[in-house]
């Protein structure tokens, strides 16, 4: 073998054992969930080439562009086109879908970290089952005025 191709080949495996490679986040890329309630119409389905972003139990708040906070120290993940779920080990029964935020943030965030911005954002709450779906439930105040005011 040619020196400069052995150079080469020993550059490229030093590289890739030197972690210079990206980090590789342990968190899916994509989370499904079961919702426990159906319904014909879902966040991420498609009506005459347009997406819907919201859908029963969901709550519609205009944001003008303003920003979605993280309520808590946790995890954002993609979930349907459009939509992101929120988790976090504060409040472990419960994720929030959030819909319509553009370029949200993915991965772990901080308490008051910016999570995406908007002209809307759609809220779902939903709730861990004891058979491990997820169903929705109206959102407490409280944590929406977490969502909208960094704390």
């Amino acid at each position: 073998m040619k020196p400069i191709v052995m150079v080469i080949c020993g550059v490229v495996l030093l590289l890739s054992q030197t972690g210079c490679a990206p980090e590789r986040s342990s968190l899916p890329l994509t989370r499904m969930i079961q919702i426990q309630q159906t319904w014909q119409l879902q966040p991420g389905d498609a009506i005459a080439n347009h997406s819907v972003v919201a859908g029963l139990g969901d709550i519609s708040i205009r944001l003008n562009g303003d920003s979605v906070y993280a309520p808590f120290d946790g995890q954002v993940q993609q979930n349907v086109a459009g939509c992101i779920l929120f988790s976090s080990p504060d409040v472990p029964a419960y994720l929030f879908r959030l819909c319509g935020l553009k370029q949200p943030k993915l991965g772990t965030v901080q308490q008051g970290e910016t999570i995406g911005s908007g002209d809307y954002v759609h809220i779902a709450t939903l709730r861990k089952q004891p058979e491990g779906t997820w169903a929705m439930v109206e959102p407490a105040k409280d944590i929406l005025e977490k969502l909208l005011n960094r704390q």
